[in-house]
Order: C-alpha cells, then structure tokens, then sequence
C-alpha cells in the first residue's frame, strides 16, 4: 500500500520508498516503467531496477502509475503543449506578413469586416480584434503529427530515481530536514512542510528549529495535536497565530485573523503570557508588528483572561498604552548622539541584528577607536550569529570593496527587484578585510569534517542557498546568482500558464544585449523571427491553459546577453493564475522533435511572484565564447496591462548589470575553507568513482558510490549551510 506522502518524497529527493508487495517476477513491468521514465528525462537506478523487478508485476505498475504522474508533473509534461504556428520553429512567417494575412482574413468576416475598416481608417489596429488572432487555429494532435520523433542524443537530461527505504522512515527524513532547514524555505517547501509537521506531529523531531517560519508551521501541528509549543519570543506567538488562520508566517503580507475556538486563544495567550514572563524586555519586539498584534488582540480577547496578565502587556504595547523601548529606538538615540562604540555595544545582546548594522556603524564611526570597538564587539559575538546570517555578511562585505555611485540591487523576500545608485561612501578599509579574515575563521570553524571530497565542476559556481526565497520552486532551479554551463546549439524558452477566472494573456520574450548591456534585438510576438531564432507565436486565452516557445541558435546570437522574460498583458497575474512556470530546453541540431520534448528540459521553474515581470534567468556568452546561466529569480513591478519586451529594455538591462557584476557565494567558497582545513578534494571526472565513502557535491551523484558516502546535490545543497 502507497503512503499517501510518497509524492513529496520523490519530488524532494529524488527518492522511490521501498514500495510493500509481494515477492513475483516484476522484471518486464520493471523495465517498462523504466523506459517510460526515459521518455520524460528521468531513469532508475540499477539498484533500484533490481528491487522492483523482485517484486509482483501489480506492485510495480501500481508504483509506476504514482511517480510517473509525480515526475511529469516536475518537468512540465503534465499539460499540453501547443503552439500558434504547427511548424514551429519550422515556418515561422515575417511578422508584417502574418498581420496583414489576419487582416485579410478579418476582412473577409462579415462579423468582422465594418469593425477592422475603421481601425484601419483610425491609423490603429488592435491585434486582439482580428478573429484570427491569438487562438490555437489546430488541435493538439494535429500538431503532434506535424513533427518528426525526437532524435535521442548524449545529451539530453536524465535524472536518475534511487531506492528510499520504508515510506514512513523517508516521510520523517523529508520532515526533518525540511523542519530544521539552517535557511529559510521556499513558498513550496513551506507549503510541503505544513503538510509534513501534521503527519510527523507524534514522530521523531529536530534537534532545532532555527527558521521563525518553520516553527510556526511545526507549531501549528504541535497546537492541533495538543503538545508543547516551541516558543521563546512573541514574534513566536505572532506567527503560530497567522499560521493557524492560514496566513503569511513571514509576516511580509497581513494576515486576516479569523475568529478562533476558546482552545485555541487559551493556547496562544498561555504561551505569550509565559514568554513575557520569563523575559519582559521581549515585549519590545511587539513593535515591529504593532499593526498585527492590534488585529490578533481584537480576536484573542486577552482581557477575558485576567490570570494572564503578561500576555496582555503585548496588546497594552501595541495600543501604546504602556511603554516597552526597542532595542532599535535605543540604537537610534546612542547613533543620534554620536556614541557609535555604545551603540555597538548595546547591540552584542542582539548579535543578528549587530551583524546586519555593521556596514552603518562602520561607516558612522569617525574615529579609530571606534571602528575598532565596532569590529571587537563583531568578533566577539560572531559565534553566536546564524551560519546564514555570517555568510550573507560576509558576501556583503566582498562586494562592498568598490568606489561610491555603483549601482545596487534591492530584492525583497519575493523577488521584487528594483536598482538605485548606491551612494554609500565605501567602507574603511582595513576594517573591513579584518572583518572578512574573521568571518571566514568563523565559518571555517563551525564546518564538519566532510573526509574526502568528490565535487562536480560544474556546481563551483552555484550560489550557496542562504534563502529559499531565492530560488523558485521546480525541477534544475539554482538559486540567484547561480553560474552554470550551457551546452546545446539550440536553446529554447517556454511558459505555459492557465487562468483561473479571466482571459489572461502571458508573452514571452527574449532581449538580447550587447557587452554594454545595449540592445541588439529581441523575439516576441511583435518580433516573431531574426536571424537568432524564432517565436512560437502569441496566445491570448488561455482558459485551457496555453503555451509560447522561443526557439535560439546559440551560434547565430549577435550580443553577450540573452535575457527571457515573461510579461503580462492583460488578465490575472502571476499569483493569481491557476498555474504558470517557465522553463528552457537545450537540443542539439538535429534532434528535431516536438516543441516540448521532456527529455530537453533542464529547467522548469514555477512563476509564482509579485509584479507584471519576470525574470527568471539569463544568458551571457563569456570571453571563451561559451554560454553560462545567470539564475535572476526576480519580478519587476511592470504596468497594470501591456507589458511588452520593448517597453521595459532600459530597466531589465540596468537591473542585470547590477545582478551581473554582484558576486555571489558559492558552493566553491565553502569548498575552498573545507580543502584549507587538511580535506583531501578531488574535482570529479564525470566517470571515476571512488572505492571508500566521500561527501559528493554534484547535480546528480554517479552509481557506485560507496553506501556511507554523503551526498549533496542542488535538492539538498541547504545542508552545506554551517549551523
């Protein structure tokens, strides 16, 4: 029998549960399910070949029909897809041309006609008003039958499916790892751990927690099943209690607080009563969320219980009836004075927040001595701060070595992105390499010892996963800032999106920009063919969900960037929509195939942001003439309707300069500090495999691998994150 949470395990980790059956000869149906899987890019393992085919025929299929529906779904192959011209990328007509043929044709309407006759007396035309315009104009099949199969080639991706064990023990795993992630969860991976921390509630569970979110998740389950909450601050509380309305544990977005059972209200005042009692100063934290903590006041009724006073305190300080200084206000009085060495000070009783003001204090600082004391009183709290927090510092840092007027990027926790002249003068210095030394004796302290090394090249240049909201949900995403090779002479973009209650019209584009970030050209629906490549056409409904393609030859791209992007015209936006991601195929010439082929794909990213923009990656050719990904992430706020490629060429090329010329840390920073330590690392060849256990870093771990190796890979890569 199936755990009914196997799907998350095999989306997470790549990972079959040892499926229960009876014993029989599963060997065909095993290898059946095996070439199915290739089809769509995915394979078993030969360890876990062996094991089903030792299994009954019925418990193999029954395993099939599951992680097929699963995996399909990772890479996009769930729905699909079409195309406007059933050629594509064959035939693609000159855009002039194939406007004046829907012209020509509306003409010929009766019901179409009178209206066309006048936008053409107008000088306007609106495309959307020719009848041939925007609609699939051919079925699914039809266009199937208009390509040839896919020509297999060395390339293609293929991600290989290993054998877990029991399925209860593999749920517990993912919920432990998620539960005590060292970095902050994507929107996905918090969905999924919701889901877990119920299921788990009574098991085994994390030695810590320290993500705010995911506590709040886990005490949620915690508060249903009526066990202990895990609380030390009341922000703890704030966010159990958004949680449990179905809200945004991160704060960002306020929460509507519905009303809640006498259970539940007792629970959340007895543990905010019990927090304020055991440390009164947390009571001023209440005014970071002065707004929230009215609202959940109004629902709490705390004045019905007078055998918890403390927990009233809160709402007394969020209705400024009583009086609770912050430590930020306190701050701000000492910086107001001048008196940096105290306010440095001051902040050692919040080491986070102490590691987050340290480019302010050092540039406030007008003495020696107090740089000095700034830079001791870091030092001296540095083992105390989050291991995310130290290497976000210490990236900061790095890239803080330039002159004044740089350009500065600005990414909320949503991928909101804007740019602005950084006009900060430049750090000190001496303090600021002093600074960097220590961190990096601090990082390199709290490493384990890994043993031997075996790293992929190519995963050097993947940007450590300090947040997950840096990377979006899907199958191959990195997370921002991510350099990864591209081989392949032919790239080709997709989005496909679905509405939920609106016509809605989603178009993808590609801008391509010289060495100086100027434009080149660009493909879209107003650009449907260049000598680069081509675009599929535009789809404007999408009430059965639609698809759009851009089709590039690497070899013919005039510029260093090539930058997709997906813009909203008209309709739901990307939040709103009932489903919407984007992705990138790599081929080689002659493969041929349809327009999506699964086994191509080596991105398939969800768009799931704020704005009427995104971004989700670009391209830049480097001086060896080679292609790398640059993985972006990002949204920009757009217009309301009629976004287009050309209208936003300025921003988009400012914003990548600045993303371009950020550094980033990656996962060869960290493998730099472990080999420093006396770590023997051996880059990996792509086919020798070492007899004894390792810690592997890679995309995909080779087979044979010895079974106590550890193994890292971008689903996991978090794990690197020093506690």
């Amino acid at each position: 029998m199936s755990h009914p949470l196997e799907h998350l395990v095999v989306r997470h980790t790549h990972r079959i549960p040892s499926p229960s059956g009876p014993a029989g000869e599963g060997d065909v149906v095993a290898r059946q399910f095996d070439a199915a899987l290739m089809s769509v890019g995915f394979k078993l393992s030969a360890d876990l070949l062996a094991h089903l085919s030792g299994l009954s025929g019925t418990t193999v299929v029954d395993t099939a029909v599951r992680t097929l529906g699963t995996v399909r779904e990772m890479v996009g192959d769930h729905v699909r897809h079409n195309v406007y011209f059933i050629e594509f990328p064959q035939n693609v007509p000159d855009t002039f041309d194939f406007w004046m043929g829907c012209v020509t044709e509306a003409l010929a309407d009766d019901s179409a006609r009178e209206r066309v006759i006048a936008q053409l007396r107008s000088g306007v035309l609106d495309l959307l008003t020719l009848p041939s315009y925007g609609n699939y104009r051919h079925t699914y099949a039809e266009m199937l039958a208009a390509h040839d199969e896919l020509i297999a080639a060395a390339g293609d991706r293929m991600t290989v499916l290993r054998p877990g064990g029991a399925p209860d023990d593999e749920v517990t795993a993912l919920y432990l790892a998620l539960a005590g992630s060292p970095a902050p969860l994507g929107e996905e991976q918090l969905r999924d751990l919701g889901i877990l921390a119920g299921h788990c509630v009574d098991g085994p569970q994390p030695e810590a927690i320290p993500v705010r979110e995911n506590r709040a998740l886990v005490n949620r389950a915690r508060l249903a099943a009526g066990a202990d909450l895990l609380l030390d601050t009341v922000t703890d509380v704030l966010r159990l209690a958004c949680a449990v309305c179905d809200g945004d544990v991160t704060l960002q977005e306020p929460t509507r607080f519905r009303a809640l059972g006498r259970p539940v209200r007792r629970a959340l005042l007895a543990g905010l009563d019990a927090v304020v009692a055991a440390a009164p100063a947390k009571l001023a934290d209440v005014h970071m969320h002065r707004e929230a903590w009215k609202r959940l006041g109004e629902r709490l009724h705390p004045h019905e219980y007078p055998r918890m006073p403390h927990a009233a305190d809160a709402f007394a300080v969020a209705r400024g009836e009583k009086a609770a200084p912050s430590l930020d206000s306190r701050v701000e009085e000492l910086l107001g004075t001048g008196d940096v060495a105290a306010a440095a000070e001051l902040l050692t009783s919040a080491p986070g927040k102490l590691f987050r003001s340290l480019d302010r204090l050092l540039r406030t600082a007008r003495t020696q001595d107090e740089r000095d004391a700034v830079v001791a009183a870091a030092e001296r709290v540095a083992p105390e701060v989050l291991g995310r927090v130290v290497l976000s510092v210490r990236e900061h840092l790095h890239n803080r070595a330039g002159n004044t007027a740089e350009r500065r990027v600005f990414v909320n926790r949503f991928g909101r992105a804007h740019v602005a002249s950084d006009v900060r003068p430049p750090l000190p210095k001496q303090e600021r390499e002093h600074l960097i030394t220590a961190l990096d004796a601090e990082v390199r302290r709290r490493l384990p010892d890994v043993g031997d090394l075996l790293v992929d090249p190519g995963m050097l240049d993947v940007a450590l996963p300090l947040s997950g909201k840096a990377t979006a949900s899907g199958l191959g995403v990195l997370p921002r800032g991510s350099v990864t090779p591209v081989e392949g002479e032919l790239l080709r973009f997709f989005v496909h999106w679905k509405q939920s209650e609106r016509r809605t019209d989603f178009d993808l584009s590609a801008l391509l920009l010289d060495a100086s970030y100027r434009t080149v050209t660009w493909l879209s629906y107003t650009a449907l063919s260049s000598v680069e490549g081509e675009h599929s056409g535009d789809i404007t409904d999408a009430p059965e969900g639609a698809s759009e393609f851009i089709n590039l030859r690497l070899g013919a791209v005039r510029g260093t960037f090539i930058v997709p992007q997906v813009d909203i015209y008209s309709g739901e936006g990307f939040e709103e929509v009932e489903e919407s991601f984007f992705g990138f195929m790599l081929r080689e010439g002659e493969q041929r195939g349809r327009p999506f082929e699964p086994r191509t794909v080596r991105l398939k990213s969800e768009l799931r942001g704020p704005g009427r923009v995104a971004l989700p990656l670009a391209f830049r050719r480097g001086d060896d003439g080679r292609w790398r990904a640059k993985w972006l992430h990002l949204y920009l706020k757009g217009h309301p309707s009629a976004n287009r490629v050309e209208g936003n060429r300025v921003t988009v090329a400012t914003l990548l300069r600045g993303v371009v010329e950020r550094d980033q840390l990656t996962v060869r920073y960290l493998t730099d500090l472990m080999t420093d330590g006396g770590t023997a690392a051996t880059l990996w060849d792509g086919e020798t495999v070492p007899e004894g256990p390792v810690t592997f870093i890679g995309f995909e771990p080779p087979e044979g691998l010895h079974p106590d190796s550890r193994i890292l890979t971008p689903k996991n890569l978090r794990d690197l994150i020093p506690a």
